[in-house]
């Protein structure tokens, strides 16, 4: 199978229906793709493999100006690279392979890390399915022999070396010498840091890439001189010791967008594989920064430290769009360096946000919204603003919260008690819970007051504003649903809830939003 020219990937046309589409056909009619129809890590990789080959074919963009008159010159300059390069992107033969590591065969030294039943499937390749330690929770097929087709595996193996977790992995014979890591490994790029990753999105798949063309000199902001490199696949590494492969395979912009992270060789049968570890990817604490993802500070062992901005399934991102919306250069704080292709007249962008959250090893699931940004929201008044709503629903949830634990203890289940830290935070949590679903659904209301900051007025007065009467009307709906009045000694212990909750908050409880209530 050959990537460029057989259908693999999966897309929505413009008139809303279901395809799949090669490389090639995926630049031919890009105007007529609507989007990708893939999950969200799954995305993102595409989006990079993709971003690859338009600007390893355009050489570029070299500055702004070239990247506002580049868009017409993709298709053509993309289609005349694949076919350049057609043999790259075989899946399987005895050449060059897509993503996979010549001469590679599995090593029978005791350092071999791969010890589980299912080590050389397939199936380990997609982080969804229950295969080796993988929970069974939503794949009940786990332990059972699988067969995919060339399409999903290439779809697999491309998202596996952006995403693979870090872990116990197996030991094999690259060209002859063993690979690296003694069985161990890091977080491929993509997952490292637990990143959120963010996109400009178009209007069609053409579009949403040429929003997120880096240029050369952003390249160099970002990355330093001579950091731009070739796509993986014109420079592939044979072997750990091909030194100057290598370092453009993790030292360059173009060479880290379609990561070799592990070392896998697919066999014919599209059920097993070889897999061990590949090469080293930089972190951004090792001073490399991925170009989706957002730079915070934070408070670190009581130190203001810059971090990645997480993924996250507890917290919903839209907690984070005025930090996700800060204009970057190099490795300051801010959200993705696509970011400086928008226009300063531009009235508003669509921002896809997304993710693969993992706990150490173990993925547990996957993250993504999208947001349509008035571009007012790339000034800082409007992200303070922004951050200033943010932190008023925070301690509204705060209240709620409280309120919950003073209608518990006035039918005599005290919360505050130390042995009942548990069974507080679940009730607490499910309050507060029914109070972040309920607000997102008003989130266009906190953008029009970010958007048009005077608004505030010089007091600041959000209880005047939508976003503000939005709250207390979500608040009281979570509180009503977490505590019942039935019968007369509930309705007392609602009626003192529900003072707590409307009662002028004190300044601990305003600041207090973080901390266990």
């Amino acid at each position: 199978m050959n990537l460029t020219t057989e259908a693999w990937i999966p897309i929505v046309w413009n008139e809303g229906k279901p395809g799949t589409v090669s490389l090639r056909e995926a630049f031919e009619r890009g105007h007529e793709i609507r989007d990708l129809a893939v999950r969200p890590h799954e995305r993102i990789a595409l989006v990079r493999l993709l971003i690859c080959i338009a600007q390893a074919a355009l050489d570029g963009p070299s500055d702004q100006d070239h990247w506002e008159a580049c868009r017409p010159r993709i298709v053509p300059s993309a289609l005349e690279y694949l076919n350049r390069w057609r043999h790259a992107f075989e899946l399987f033969g005895n050449g060059q392979r897509f993503s996979q590591a010549a001469n590679l065969k599995k090593a029978t030294t005791k350092s071999n890390g791969d010890d589980d039943d299912e080590g050389n499937s397939t199936s380990k390749l997609d982080l969804a399915l229950a295969t080796g330690n993988n929970t069974t929770l939503f794949d009940n097929a786990g332990g059972s022999e699988r067969a995919f087709t060339p399409g999903e595996l290439a779809l697999m193996l491309t998202t596996f070396q952006c995403f693979s977790p870090g872990g116990r992995i197996g030991v094999a014979l690259w060209n002859g010498k063993e690979t690296a890591g003694k069985g161990s490994s890091d977080h491929a790029p993509c997952l490292a840091g637990g990143m959120l990753h963010a996109l400009l999105r178009g209007d069609n798949l053409l579009a949403t890439l040429h929003k997120n063309l880096m240029t050369k000199r952003q390249a160099e902001q970002f990355f330093g001189q001579d950091s731009w490199g070739r796509a993986v696949w014109e420079l592939m590494p044979q072997r750990l010791a091909d030194a100057e492969a290598v370092r453009n395979s993790n030292r360059t912009y173009l060479g880290r967008l379609v990561p070799l992270t592990r070392a896998i060789w697919l066999a014919d049968d599209c059920r097993s594989l070889i897999l061990a570890n590949g090469l080293e990817y930089e972190s951004y604490a090792d001073g490399w920064r991925e170009p989706s993802a957002t730079i915070v500070t934070r408070t670190v062992k009581g130190q203001p430290t810059r971090v990645l901005l997480p993924a996250s399934i507890d917290e919903a991102a839209w907690r984070e769009l005025h930090a996700l919306t800060v204009k970057a250069v190099g490795q300051n704080p801010g959200g993705p360096a696509a970011l400086q292709n928008i226009a300063d007249d531009q009235e508003a962008f669509d921002l896809w946000v997304g993710g693969l959250v993992a706990n150490k090893a173990k993925p547990l699931d996957t993250t993504e919204s999208v947001f349509h940004v008035p571009s007012a929201m790339l000034k800082e008044p409007s992200q303070m603003v922004y951050e200033a709503g943010v932190r008023l629903a925070e301690t509204m949830a705060f209240r709620v919260k409280r309120a919950a634990s003073v209608y518990h203890k006035e039918l005599g289940d005290n919360l505050d008690r130390p042995e009942m830290k548990n069974r507080r935070q679940q009730i607490q949590s499910n309050a507060a819970a029914q109070f972040w679903t309920d607000i997102e659904s008003a989130l266009p209301r906190l953008l029009e007051v970010a958007a048009a900051p005077e608004s505030l007025g010089l007091k600041s007065e959000w209880n005047k504003t939508a976003w503000g009467q939005s709250l207390w009307r979500a608040a009281r709906a979570a509180y009503e649903r977490a505590c019942t009045r039935e019968t007369p000694r509930q309705i007392r212990a609602y009626a003192l809830g529900l003072k707590t909750l409307f009662a002028a908050p004190a300044e601990s409880a305003e600041v207090g939003t973080e901390k266990e209530v």
